[in-house]
């Protein structure tokens, strides 16, 4: 599908005007849950026509396909089931082979634990939530803006490069796990897609070389968040963009979010020349912040 440019307001933008119109009484609280839940079904299925595989018409049914297919398995019963305990398998494992917080120690978890397939193909079937649609959001704030190289930093099961890819943009993607980064290989070459792959522990990001950078949740998985901001402002063109959510709370099933406390983080933004642009204080909380020119 080929890029094209958007004026479309942003859905945060749209929301917060519609629901401005029931302090009014222009509209009713009903026809407002409604119009809000047609937006979002709009960018429910920009997410799912990327993800799904040929002949598939439901999202569900086609991750837990691609999944089974990668195995080698036919059994998709037994593939739900793995996809719905991996957050408490994660946190099993999290106990059992993080004994001290350090780097080495969180680098080896995520290159070595194939339960994050599981865990992360499942949220973006959109049962759980509907958060994943903030990849949306940004492929809409990126066509806006004329971009063109992506980097998703910390690229999970690749998803978001998929939407991205789909819709026309040269797309990279990082992460410091082997095992996810083979996973999206696999996903991209199943579908005829081009991307370029960066394992982090073995390759440094290329310089000035991106105009857009999506970190998706990733921030408070980070052992070093502040030295991140270092390493994406160098692989950052000037004027380009970071699209991320940087909050968390503290989650028992989720021990690997280690980070809650994301002030370091804004600060080397302004220490980097950095000012944020958009932020989302309706929906999902993510900031775009922009690069000094």
């Amino acid at each position: 599908m080929k890029q094209q440019e958007s004026s479309e307001k942003p859905l945060t933008t749209q929301l917060r005007e519609l629901w401005a119109r029931t302090d009014t009484k222009e509209i009713t609280r009903e026809a407002a849950m409604a119009e809000q839940e047609r937006l979002l079904d709009e960018y429910r299925q920009v997410w799912i026509q990327a993800l799904l595989l040929n002949g598939e018409s439901d999202l569900t049914h086609s991750i837990l396909t691609e999944i089974a297919r990668r195995r080698g398995i036919k059994d998709l019963i037994s593939v739900r089931q793995r996809c719905q305990e991996a957050v408490q398998s994660l946190k099993r494992a999290w106990h059992e082979k993080v004994q001290t917080v350090d780097k080495p120690n969180v680098e080896r978890f995520y290159d070595q634990t194939t339960s994050f397939i599981d865990e992360l193909m499942w949220w973006h079937t959109l049962n759980e939530d509907d958060t994943p649609l903030a990849y949306v959001v940004a492929l809409k704030f990126a066509a806006a803006h004329g971009v063109r190289e992506i980097l998703d930093f910390g690229s999970g099961v690749g998803s978001g490069g998929l939407l991205f890819a789909k819709h026309g943009f040269a797309v990279t993607l990082a992460d410091i796990s082997s095992v996810l980064l083979d996973f999206c290989d696999w996903r991209f070459t199943q579908r005829g897609l081009a991307a370029r792959f960066v394992d982090l522990k073995a390759r440094k990001l290329p310089e000035q070389s991106f105009d857009f950078i999506t970190a998706m949740d990733v921030f408070e998985h980070l052992t070093d968040p502040v030295d991140a901001i270092d390493v994406l402002a160098d692989a950052l063109k000037p004027g380009g963009y970071i699209f991320g959510r940087f909050a968390a709370e503290m989650d028992p099933d989720r021990p690997m979010h280690i980070v809650q406390d994301f002030q370091p983080v804004f600060a080397r933004f302004e220490e980097k020349g950095f000012r944020e642009v958009w932020r989302d204080d309706w929906l999902w909380g993510h900031q775009v912040f922009q690069k000094s020119v």
